[in-house]
């Protein structure tokens, strides 16, 4: 007997496989933490960042979350060469290594996630809504040039939009 195209399981008890026998992404982490530390354009964490996250979580855990910027697509199609290269995520990952660190010097539990996207605000409100988190802090540069915060618009203002009234969104400058 086979298994059925769904993905259900045939007699033998295992699901079809995709081809080169992977899954396609990770799942989203949904450990619960009452507050969200994001760096959207993997901007360094400052310290007083980490020491406004721990006072707000009340003892209750932290996620930390930063996203590897994807720099959109070649002809409509996605490629490879617009991916974060591994030393970026290398970079990445030590600066969630070392944000979950502080946090836990600290005193409180932290989780740390990287994110590889093309959309930081949807990845961040996604990883707000599977945490069940009550305050998301964004790590935002000051803007000097006013025109580009036309361009880019404002992220704190928009993933407080997406999330809606129940959680607070602040943007803190390093």
């Amino acid at each position: 007997m086979t298994a059925t195209l769904d993905g259900s399981p045939s007699a033998s008890g295992s699901p079809i496989r995709r081809s080169f026998g992977r899954k396609k992404f990770d799942k989203q982490p949904t450990q619960s933490a009452a507050v969200l530390l994001a760096a959207p354009f993997g901007d360094p964490i400052p310290p007083s960042a980490v020491r406004a996250a721990v006072k707000l979580s009340a003892g209750a855990p932290v996620a930390v979350v930063t996203i590897a910027r994807i720099y959109g697509s070649s002809l409509g199609l996605p490629n490879p060469g617009l991916m974060p290269t591994r030393k970026e995520m290398d970079a990445q990952k030590t600066q969630i290594e070392k944000t979950v660190r502080q946090i836990e010097k600290l005193g409180v539990e932290a989780w740390g996630q990287i994110a590889a996207s093309r959309k930081p605000i949807k990845t961040i409100v996604e990883a707000a809504e599977a945490r069940g988190v009550r305050h998301v802090m964004v790590i935002r540069k000051e803007q000097e040039v006013k025109w580009r915060a036309v361009v880019e618009g404002n992220i704190v203002h928009d993933i407080a939009k997406k999330l809606g009234k129940d959680v607070q969104v602040e943007g803190i400058a390093p």
